[in-house]
């Protein structure tokens, strides 16, 4: 299951700090990205994870993030990106 949720500037510490304590949602597929590469304000948090991941993630930053329901193509240039960056990423190592 993947969802989007977008953060503002003020809360994206408490997200991040939210997502990644919980035991749950922190063995998910978690990307933060700055949304201003999207024309946005904030932030952008990609989850990619089990259904249960993914609903305890919305439940616990509920107050704090919005989930994004028109999600595919901002999802498409996240995952181009981290594509791009574990090429270059092979490209030195490799």
């Amino acid at each position: 299951m993947e969802i989007l949720l977008q953060i503002e500037t003020e809360n994206y510490s408490k997200v991040r700090e939210i997502l990644f304590k919980d035991d749950l949602v922190s063995r998910a597929s978690l990307i933060f990205k700055d949304s201003k590469a999207f024309d946005k304000e904030g932030y952008f948090c990609y989850i990619s994870g089990t259904e249960d991941q993914c609903k305890k993630a919305l439940e616990i930053t509920k107050d704090l993030a919005k989930e994004i329901k028109d999600k595919k193509e901002i999802i498409n240039k996240i995952k181009e990106e981290e594509n791009r960056a574990q090429e270059g990423l092979g490209g030195i190592l490799g």
